[in-house]
């Protein structure tokens, strides 16, 4: 386990699956062994407007809000979003967004959120049992294979580029 404090800040409008995204990093960071804190914003979700998640994980974590300018991971599911939400990135942070993977090789539009869950998974030293046991928990049985070939998916972009 890293001595240090990871912190990702998941953004997109409502709908996406922000809050279902940063719940499935949650359960993988917890299940590998870390303290984990999450909180989000919703504000006009209900009507498509935006929505932020903040998850930190490490060994201890005391507060469940990423500061301005101190993620290292923004992971944005609309890119109408992206500028808006780039003030949380770090400088050195990691962007990943939707132009990180093809959205056509996604079996299914809607998993775009588990799939850049994928891509963030690469750059994470979260076991990918973790990462599909999360999945399987958070999501219903019938969801199930489509998101995990999702999760696939992002794990290759990353890897190709």
């Amino acid at each position: 386990m890293s001595e240090n404090v990871t912190n990702v800040v998941i953004a997109g409008l409502g709908g996406q699956g922000v809050l279902k995204a940063s719940d499935i990093l949650a359960d993988a960071a917890f299940a590998c062994g870390y303290d984990v804190k999450k909180s989000e914003i919703h504000g006009m979700s209900q009507r498509g407007g935006s929505v932020t998640s903040d998850v930190r994980f490490g060994p201890q974590v005391l507060s469940p809000m990423v500061p301005d300018g101190s993620a290292d991971f923004l992971v944005v599911l609309a890119e109408e979003e992206t500028e808006s939400a780039r003030r949380h990135l770090r400088p050195g942070g990691v962007l990943i967004g939707p132009q990180s993977l093809g959205a056509s090789s996604l079996p299914n539009r809607r998993s775009l959120n588990v799939a850049l869950l994928g891509v963030l998974s690469v750059r994470l030293d979260l076991a990918v049992t973790a990462w599909h046991d999360a999945i399987r928990a958070n999501l219903a049985e019938k969801l199930h294979e489509t998101n995990l070939e999702a999760f696939a998916a992002g794990r290759r972009a990353a890897r190709a580029k």
